[in-house]
């Protein structure tokens, strides 16, 4: 993935209201596949 396709999904992720945590911890989980970043749902 490049710097434009990177940037595009987090203005994505940004635009249906993910926060940076959130959005930092999903690419993580991308990256590493470490668990412990991966999303869950979350409870309203």
């Amino acid at each position: 993935m490049n710097m434009q396709e990177a940037s595009r999904i987090i203005l994505g992720l940004r635009a249906v209201g993910w926060d940076d945590k959130s959005i930092n911890d999903f690419i993580l989980w991308i990256e590493t596949g470490d668990e412990r970043y991966k999303p869950t749902e979350k409870k309203q």
